[in-house]
């Protein structure tokens, strides 16, 4: 049921602030008009993701804090916490998700080049790592234990991988926002198989931190009306820095579900690599805009922009289903390969397809 009431608040809170950022971009001026790799109709405010960070945020202070003053009978509603360090990684998901929309604000406002945007990256990395948010442990794809024993990654280690798995994600998500919907449908469906794996998976139940994809699955939830296709609002880098800063870090504070996450959104990320090694082979700084992307390179072949969507979707939600009912870290090792082979077999096809001319810039 606490559940339940947080998924509701969070969704009713996004869904009800979301117009009003949409004229706050407006009367700011932080609109997208059409042109360039732009191909929607019409002006459209890019201030969504100051809606998306307001009802994720408040309602997280909410569930946090009213524990501590709500009566003692009611005590037995909200979900105990068990780890000392939770609060200080819940501050610090809370700092870096505000560092992430102001950062993202500047972005929209003066469309920062890839450098300043990487910088950005790392610094929000470090804020993670200031709050304990980071990666120490590696699960054994091939058996129990870790990969490094008990004690966990060595601590040169520890900072420079977190930082790169944080990179990965913002940048994942960054460039995954291209069509009306994608971002925040995806984001849903990876908070969804997280609430589901830390609440009916892992023994024992991670039941408060449970708490937070299940707020942030309420926020998409509640801006996705108001951005799917034909959308009425985006969410800029403001709410594409604060989701990738929110997933990243929340495939770290679940316990360390980053095969979760990425078997989740595992075609984005390839579909990141892949530009990155296209980009530089064909002599490009990988950083640069561009209509490559696969669900660009999809559009251009004359697919509708929510079928594209919808398909992705599909795509997460599936290998989502897969992390659930497979309990054994070799099957989730094979259908880590499985998607792996997949998608590359899709970002080729797509890579030599012949786009319409109708389509190309």
């Amino acid at each position: 049921m606490f559940f339940l009431a947080v998924l509701i608040f969070s969704f009713t809170l996004t869904w009800a602030l979301t117009p009003l950022a949409g004229r706050v971009g407006v009367r700011l001026g932080l609109v997208d008009r059409p042109g360039g790799r732009r191909k929607h109709r019409g002006v459209i405010p890019r201030t969504g993701g100051l809606a998306l960070f307001g009802g994720f945020g408040i309602t997280l202070l909410l569930a946090l804090f009213l524990p501590e003053i709500a009566p003692a009978a009611w005590q037995g509603w909200f979900p105990p916490r068990n780890d000392p360090n939770e609060m200080r990684r819940l501050a610090a998901l809370l700092a870096g998700s505000v560092f992430c929309v102001v950062a993202g604000y500047v972005d929209d406002r003066y469309e920062l080049g890839s450098a300043p945007q990487y910088l950005v990256q790392v610094g929000a990395a470090l804020i993670a790592c200031a709050g304990l948010i980071f990666i120490k442990h590696i699960n054994n794809p091939l058996g129990e234990g870790f990969v490094f024993g008990p004690d966990g990654l060595p601590f040169w280690l520890v900072i420079p991988l977190t930082v790169f798995w944080f990179v990965g994600m913002m940048n994942t998500i960054n460039w995954l926002d291209g069509l009306s919907g994608l971002v925040a449908g995806v984001a849903a469906i990876l908070c969804l198989v997280l609430a589901l794996h830390m609440l009916f998976v892992v023994e024992p139940p991670q039941a408060s931190v449970a708490v937070l994809p299940v707020a942030l699955l309420g926020a998409a939830l509640g801006f996705l009306p108001f951005n799917f296709a034909p959308a009425r609002i985006f969410m800029g880098s403001t709410g594409s820095y604060f989701l990738g800063f929110a997933v990243a870090s929340l495939g770290i504070i679940g316990g360390a579900r980053l095969a979760t996450v990425m078997l989740v959104i595992g075609l984005p990320a390839l579909d990141v690599a892949w530009l990155i090694v296209d980009r530089l082979r064909r002599g490009l700084w990988p950083g640069q805009g561009g209509r490559d992307h696969l669900h660009f390179r999809l559009l251009d072949l004359g697919l509708a922009e929510r079928t594209i969507v919808i398909g992705y979707w599909a795509f997460c939600a599936l290998f989502g289903v897969l992390t659930l009912v497979l309990d054994d870290r070799l099957y989730k090792l094979v259908a880590l390969a499985g998607l792996g082979v997949a998608a590359l077999a899709l970002l080729v096809w797509a890579a030599r397809a012949r786009p319409l001319p109708s389509r190309q810039d």
